[in-house]
């Protein structure tokens, strides 16, 4: 089993270094890499099923006498588990789907061969950090891959390297670090008083330091989940390729935000009722600060920008709702974390195809495009329907899960978090419903009449993810009912 895991690390980290050898044939090499860490995980979650394990592998030598326990190692529980069959297989599909997408073909970008290289070893060594960040047993690897994290999405949203996506990398990578640095602090203070980077220190921590520590690794996981008020850097990343943007939102970047407030909550011991009411308000006021910019996007990709802005939010709600004594809320909030993703991927691929054939990403200037493209369409409103929550497709039984067990709390709060988010839901469906009914309805504009030969790797993609938005809360549930027991 520790092979297995150490190789889901080898494995990419491998590839991305043989991507840089291979330069303009390093994509059927990343396809190869990817589909053995699939497989790798798969072997994984099987394996570790209901029975956690921890392996300590080393340590480092100056910080012997300091710390009471190994450094690095790996650590797969059911939260593991979980956030892994979202990283590295859709991780799998992203590198597939670039295969297609990354061509002189693409009427949006078009991108040449000398530049497959440095695109594959990124998103690779993307793959390899949230791989690392999910079985990382203490905060301090939990860090170094966050880290890694950080800058493997600059260097993709950087990736056309033009005066827009320069700006937006370098963004999002200011944005992002001022949250590193919180989470540096916090794990300083954790270290200084328990000569421990174990998650379970922070039990070990005074009431009024343990609230601070808290608090730091909530703005780290706000600034790494662009959530109010450090959202901004999220709609301007949508510089990157299209694949780039669907994993970062699906599977990658922001998840480790929410991963990481998971992994805290549900450690087992708790977190003042004080912060976990902070989480849940500022998850609110995300989820509605995000839904008013929809109304003014025309830009497709920027709107799927802003709803997962907003579905991370439903994240956090589900995981403050766990912190005020709902397990319930928290398993909704863990399920979203895979129902979502599924859900978004396949917007967001269907995006890239749509700008793929017709070189634009304007909702104004979409319209008819069923008519060429209707395996696109479908996958359009699949997606767009189980992100919306609309049963029985996937986010309806995570959004059920978290209004559940809000409304098992003590007094007032469950009635009111569930009028808010039954009017958000109402809202974004119609909107988006309107969205996908004036992109592929109604009488073909010019861009529609692009030609219909959607590459295979791009339909085959969508075919998968639409499976993916009604089999995701199948597999999650089992994962997430171990959880908190």
């Amino acid at each position: 089993m520790i092979a297995v895991a150490i190789l889901m690390l080898i494995v990419p980290a491998a590839g991305a270094l043989l991507s840089v050898v291979l330069k303009r044939h390093a994509r059927p090499a990343a396809v190869a890499v990817a589909t053995i860490t699939t497989g790798l995980t798969a072997w994984l979650v099987l394996s570790t099923f209901r029975a956690p394990y921890t392996r300590m592998l080393g340590d480092l030598p100056w910080l012997r006498g300091f710390v009471d326990e190994p450094i690095f190692g790996i650590f797969a529980d059911p939260l593991t588990c979980l956030m892994l069959l979202v990283v590295v297989p859709i991780g799998l599909l992203t590198v597939l789907y670039s295969t297609a997408y990354l061509t002189n073909k693409n009427r949006d970008h078009p991108v040449g061969s000398e530049q497959y290289g440095r695109y594959y070893f990124w998103l690779l060594l993307f793959i390899t950090s949230m791989v690392g960040m999910a079985v990382s047993p203490n905060f301090l690897q939990f860090f170094v891959f966050w880290e890694l994290t950080t800058l493997c999405s600059w260097a993709l949203i950087s990736f056309h390297q033009d005066p827009r996506s320069l700006r937006a990398g370098f963004k999002a990578l200011l944005m992002t670090s001022i949250g590193s640095a919180f989470f540096l602090v916090a794990i300083l203070i954790i270290f200084v008083r328990t000569n421990s980077f174990d998650f379970s220190a922070l039990s070990r921590l005074p009431d009024g330091l343990r609230t601070a520590v808290l608090l730091f690794l909530l703005i780290a996981a706000w600034a790494k989940a662009a959530q109010v008020p450090l959202q901004t850097w999220l709609p301007d990343a949508m510089e990157a390729p299209t694949p780039i943007s669907a994993y970062l939102h699906a599977a990658a970047m922001v998840k480790a935000g929410v991963y990481l407030m998971a992994r805290t909550v549900g450690s087992g011991w708790g977190i003042p009722p004080k912060i976990a009411l902070l989480m849940g308000m500022m998850a609110l006021v995300t989820i509605f600060v995000a839904l008013s910019f929809y109304f003014v996007q025309d830009d497709l990709k920027r709107l799927l920008a802003y709803s997962t802005i907003a579905h991370l939010g439903y994240v956090m709600l589900g995981i403050a709702i766990g912190g005020l004594g709902s397990i319930l809320g928290f398993r909704g909030g863990v399920l979203h974390i895979i129902c979502h993703g599924y859900s978004k991927a396949t917007l967001f691929f269907c995006a890239g195809t749509i700008a793929y054939l017709t070189g634009t990403r304007s909702i104004a200037g979409l319209r008819g495009l069923g008519r060429n493209m209707p395996l696109t369409a479908t996958a359009f409103f699949i997606g767009l329907l189980s992100a919306t929550g609309v049963p029985p497709l996937a986010c309806f039984w995570s959004k059920l899960m978290i209004l559940s067990g809000a409304m098992r709390l003590a007094g007032s709060i469950g009635p009111f978090i569930l009028v808010l988010i039954l009017c958000e839901t109402l809202i974004s469906f119609g909107w988006m419903l309107y969205v996908g009914q004036k992109i592929f309805f109604g009488a073909p504009v010019a861009a529609a009449q692009a030609s219909p030969n959607v590459p295979w790797a791009m339909n085959a993609t969508l075919i998968v993810l639409m499976i993916g938005c009604v089999a995701a809360p199948f597999v999650g549930m089992p994962l997430v009912q171990l959880m908190g027991k």
